[in-house]
């Protein structure tokens, strides 16, 4: 991968939690295991499969940049960075101190050279024009709106110029049915998402609705993908 993150990390992380706005989640090794159990016998996978959908929209080439904005554990950019190759670079964030040090564990017991730090959506700590790719899965719907507003322009910042945008995340309660309006009271409305990535100086802005198995009870869910202007 890119030399940026050629270094080994240690799984130690510093106490040093970034103050946002939205509602962090933390646990670690914990929140793996609630999410294992979950999506194997609640969920039918489709977890997994979100996350697999949202890589695919990407469209992610070898040597390609990739950032993960609210990674949690690692889960997704661990995957990515056997898309992007040795060529390529993939950098993960989240305000969870151990959300943060459980990804960092990942990614070194699978020798992948990931650079991993806590961080937020509304100060990305990178430079401009930085990245060809970023994804942000299952995070928005813990964010105000101003925040989410702010959030898209520090995207837009460190995106290079045609970059790419892919969101995943809850639809709003009242965008569902059934059993799984009930799993999840928060959520994004899907449109207004878009049209607010749109505002933000974004382009080739597309809606996909994610398809579950009828029996899953996992919360009704959306993609955004769009361009950098």
């Amino acid at each position: 991968m890119h030399s940026f993150a050629r270094h080994r990390h240690t799984t130690a992380v510093k106490a040093s939690a970034k103050e946002t706005k939205g509602l962090p989640i933390n646990g670690g090794w914990r929140y793996d295991l609630m999410e294992w159990f979950l999506d194997l016998f609640l969920f039918r996978s489709q977890l997994r499969d979100l996350r697999q959908r949202t890589a695919d929209l990407a469209h992610i080439e070898p040597g390609e940049q990739v950032l993960d904005v609210g990674c949690g554990t690692g889960t997704l950019a661990l995957a990515v960075a056997r898309r992007v190759g040795r060529t390529g670079r993939v950098a993960g964030i989240d305000p969870g101190i151990e959300q943060i040090a459980r990804a960092r564990l990942k990614a070194d017991r699978r020798n992948l050279p990931i650079e991993f730090q806590i961080g937020v959506i509304e100060q990305l700590p990178f430079p401009d024009q930085t990245f060809d790719v970023v994804f942000s899965t299952l995070m928005m719907h813990h964010l105000p709106a101003s925040l989410k507003r702010q959030g898209l322009a520090e995207i837009a910042r460190v995106l290079k110029p045609e970059g790419r945008l892919v969101i995943a995340d809850f639809k709003r309660k009242q965008e569902r049915q059934g059993q799984s309006a009930r799993f999840h009271a928060g959520g994004s409305n899907m449109q207004d998402l878009a049209a607010l990535i749109k505002d933000t100086g974004f382009s080739h802005v597309e809606t996909e609705e994610a398809q579950f198995h009828r029996f899953s009870a996992f919360p009704g869910a959306g993609f955004v993908s769009a361009r950098k202007s």
